[in-house]
């Protein structure tokens, strides 16, 4: 049976999250792409149906800024799943779209007083929201749970010292003084350098400055700094509480480059507007890159039942795809993918109400055709 999937918004992650689903379902699928943008929505379809042998349909959806469309009803009464690829503010308005008209729904973004929004309205529906899951949060999330999971059934010991994720959208080549290129939105960059970052510490929930807490870390034998930033630990530490002595969310970076961002930090006025004027700031030295790299590192760092310290960790360098003819960054399938996969687990079972990060079975998961693709051993 065709399953129909929406995908709001067709930027980079949309038309990315369209191509893999087209090209990767194990079913037949439809796909309907939806923006404000009608050139967007033109890139986006051309880019899809590019060198493809397969033969599903893929159509085209103008929705509107406020309200409901005519063309919006008729594609929402008949699809099974929406996918939310746009800006974090739409979220809530889109989750009520998918409740109404009892479509699953599944999004990426990392905004906690949207994410409270949906929690709340998707108490009692009749479809699942999976909520948070693209690269961090998302599979950062779903991998710590996994490495957690190993360590209890290896160690059998359920407390542990600390739980460690680590992620880094980075380039291959980097140049002083900032040691960066910027491969994704730059507002959002510059916002998780100084919003604060929910950690655990002495098995309770607290807060943290953002780039308070940093570490070099080696990694296939390279080496990088990490240091606190906002947003990218999803639900963990609730599910943490009590079980993990630490735990936090780590950006990767090359070494030097959050000297030079707080530098920067230091000479600008500490209000509401600090994100902006950081991003511009950094705009001034820093170019955007297309040809980027994604680093993934969790680590899970304990006791045995014999009292010895053990550690479980995984690492994933993931690069650029070709698909199509097609170059996709690694920041779109790195996104992406558990997106696909979120949709692939809701429509293949009975879900109802909100499905948090712990909440997602890691190792059906991790196996996944999407994500098993892109996160390679």
């Amino acid at each position: 049976m065709t399953k129909k999937i929406f995908i709001a918004g067709s930027g980079g992650i949309g038309e990315a999250a369209a191509l893999l689903l087209r090209e990767w379902c194990e079913f037949e699928t439809e796909i309907f792409l939806g923006d404000i943008s009608e050139n967007s929505l033109k890139k986006a379809k051309d880019f899809v149906l590019k060198n493809s042998a397969k033969t599903s349909k893929v159509e085209t959806v103008l929705m509107t800024k406020d309200g409901i469309s005519d063309s919006m009803k008729s594609a929402f009464e008949g699809c099974d799943v929406l996918l939310d690829c746009s800006p974090g503010s739409q979220a809530p308005k889109l989750a009520q779209f998918s409740k109404d008209f009892k479509m699953h729904y599944a999004n990426l973004t990392e905004y906690v007083a949207e994410t409270d929004k949906i929690t709340e309205l998707a108490k009692d529906a009749d479809t699942g929201f999976v909520l948070q899951t693209g690269l961090a949060p998302g599979f950062i999330n779903v991998l710590a749970m996994s490495l957690y999971n190993q360590f209890v059934e290896k160690y059998n010991n359920e407390k542990v010292e600390r739980i460690g994720m680590k992620v880094g959208a980075l380039t291959a080549h980097a140049h002083e003084p900032h040691f960066y290129g910027f491969t994704w939105s730059p507002i959002g960059v510059a916002t998780e350098y100084v919003k604060n970052s929910r950690v655990i510490r002495n098995f309770k929930i607290t807060e943290r400055p953002a780039l308070s807490a940093r570490e070099t870390i080696v990694i296939g034998a390279r080496t990088y700094e990490a240091d606190l930033t906002s947003g990218g630990a999803a639900d963990l530490p609730d599910f943490f509480m009590g079980k993990a002595k630490a735990l936090d969310y780590k950006t990767l970076r090359y070494v030097g480059h959050y000297d030079w961002v707080e530098s920067l930090v230091r000479k600008l006025p500490k209000d509401e507007n600090l994100p902006n004027r950081l991003q511009d700031k950094m705009l001034e030295a820093v170019p955007s890159v297309e040809d980027d790299l994604v680093l993934v590192h969790s680590s899970v760092d304990g006791f045995d039942s014999e009292g010895r310290r053990r550690m479980i960790e995984k690492a994933f360098y993931v690069e650029p795809l070709e698909l199509n003819g097609h170059s996709l960054r690694a920041i779109q399938t790195t996104t992406a993918a558990p997106l696909c996969q979120s949709a692939m687990m809701l429509l293949s079972g009975n879900h109802k109400g909100v499905i948090l990060q712990s909440q997602i079975p890691p190792k059906d998961f991790m196996s996944g055709n999407f994500v098993s693709r892109i996160y390679k051993d």
